[in-house]
């Protein structure tokens, strides 16, 4: 999404429960700092007859390797779309389009994927095969970053120059998460390894490819881009501001916020890092369904979003994210903020009564205590909740011990992120031994619904409200990352979540579907 700033004067898997806020830390928290909202705003125009300008320089991390399927470093991530490709690519409006898969067909029952791959070349001259693609695939099951999206792959299997994907429940899209990076099969270690895209490393620059396998309209078109080592996110603002990068992807979701200044252009995108409550349905105070549904409405999601987000996060009020196709507006203004609900239902549980003459009824409320602005958030939080009639108690855990007091369940309520896949399949936590499965989640009915809603996304509306109904999970937010331009550096972007210089090939996916 394009933010209307102009002129500023001033300046992942399983759960990422267990993150904190440093600069590069996994995958789904980008590096960097915040913007001025006093500041003036514009919208930057576009002349679709002015050339691109044709230098730029780009943020890099030399420490933490450039391999696609193991890095989590996000400075190095953003270069990612400009040096390698997936099967399929995924637009900011969650669209998929074909890249390296030719054409491909799905059994009836949709548990089987065929791919048919284009006549694609790594960078060194070497022709694309199945079997890079089967080993970049299986590579990704068992990787921090990709591996929770394909948890429901049974086996990858290479048949000649055909990638045949056999699932255990029927999915719609698979496409929508096979935007993931293919390496060559003999490479999947490698610090640096090849790739398919428009550029390639060498040295500290990226360097253009020459006649390179496909053709497509970039948001970049120089030969050379400068890459310029950056190990943290004030580093890479500083590069940004002194003119050494022309781009910053940045954090917003951190406790102190670094300002950028200068003359800049600004877009946001939804990064699918998703902020959410569990209720411990094992606890006296959320055993009560009466409670537990309606504890939605206390949560003012617009205040949290605008106070410690800067505006870089999305409320959400159903577990989806707001800019994908499967959230319903129209269902979600249902559960809503609308606090009077939550405390009216809290007085009829009877919670309050029987509690000793000056005191209050304790909710424990779990919050990881490396995270600072988690912590802000939960005190937030604990602030709405305690208006009910609460004393609300944070039990600040650490990293280290986070998912083992999950697992003891000695809490009524925990504060957790993680990142949901393009397709927000929910069914981890409610599977049983699911990842995302704590405080009582397994749940047979909200399971099979969610592997229904994988079937035919027409069902995810009756997935969320049976899962607003009841209330274990509440959705609060989606967070997103800022990406700085330097002024007239490009026409126009248009970032996703794992592709900052997004491009498709013109090709649809009902041009690539084999009709039988």
């Amino acid at each position: 999404m394009k933010r209307t700033l102009g002129v500023c004067l001033c300046a992942a898997l399983l759960l990422c429960l267990l993150a904190g806020c440093t600069e590069e830390i996994p995958e789904y928290i980008p590096t960097g700092g915040a913007l001025d909202s006093d500041t003036p705003h514009t919208r930057p125009t576009t002349d679709p007859q002015k050339p691109e300008e044709k230098q730029i320089s780009l943020a890099y991390n030399a420490e933490a390797g450039m391999n696609p399927l193991l890095t989590m470093s996000f400075t190095n991530r953003m270069l990612f779309t400009l040096i390698y490709q997936g099967l399929f690519t995924v637009n900011n409006e969650y669209e998929c389009s074909p890249i390296l898969c030719k054409n491909y067909n799905v059994t009836s029952d949709m548990k089987t994927y065929t791919f048919y791959l284009e006549e694609a070349y790594f960078s060194d001259g070497t022709a694309l095969t199945a079997a890079d693609v089967v080993a970049s695939l299986e590579a990704a099951r068992s990787s921090d970053y990709y591996g929770g999206r394909l948890q429901h792959v049974d086996s990858i299997t290479a048949y000649g120059d055909v990638v045949v994907i056999e699932l255990d429940t029927p999915m719609e899209n698979l496409p929508i998460l096979l935007d993931i990076p293919i390496i060559k099969a003999d490479e999947i270690e490698a610090e640096q390894p090849l790739g398919t895209g428009p550029y390639r490393v060498d040295g500290e620059k990226l360097k253009r490819q020459a006649g390179w396998w496909c053709t497509a309209s970039l948001r970049i078109s120089c030969d050379e881009i400068p890459l310029v080592n950056c190990t943290s996110a004030a580093q890479v603002r500083d590069a940004f501001e002194l003119g050494g990068v022309g781009m910053a992807c940045a954090d917003q979701a951190v406790y102190n916020r670094i300002p950028y200044h200068g003359d800049y252009e600004l877009w946001d995108c939804e990064n699918g890092l998703f902020f959410y409550f569990v209720c411990n349905s094992k606890s006296e105070i959320f055993s009560n369904e009466a409670v537990r549904s309606t504890l939605t409405y206390a949560i003012d999601r617009d205040k949290l979003v605008e106070t410690y987000y800067g505006g870089f996060a999305y409320s959400a009020s159903l577990p989806a994210s707001p800019l994908s196709p499967y959230y319903s507006s129209t269902l979600a203004g249902r559960y809503d903020y609308e606090p009077q609900r939550f405390y009216d239902a809290v007085a009829q549980s009877g919670l309050l009564e029987n509690v000793p003459e000056g005191e209050k009824r304790e909710l424990r409320l779990l919050v990881n205590s490396d995270d600072r602005l988690r912590l802000a958030v939960a005190e937030e939080i604990a602030g709405m909740l305690e208006k009910a009639g609460f004393a609300v108690k944070l039990v600040k855990i650490s990293n280290a011990n986070f998912v083992s007091q999950l697992r003891w369940g000695t809490y009524d309520l925990y504060l957790a992120q993680t990142k949901l896949s393009a397709n927000m399949d929910l069914s981890a936590f409610y599977a049983v031994n699911g990842s995302l499965s704590y405080g009582g989640m397994t749940n047979a009915e909200l399971y099979f619904l969610s592997t229904e809603a994988l079937a035919n996304s027409g069902n995810y509306s009756s997935l969320h409200e049976k899962v607003m109904e009841d209330g274990q999970l509440c959705p609060i937010l989606f967070q997103s990352y800022a990406v700085y331009v330097r002024r007239a550096t490009f026409s126009d972007l248009a970032p996703a979540r794992d592709a900052v210089f997004y491009y498709d090939l013109g090709r649809t996916m009902a041009d690539a579907l084999m009709k039988e």
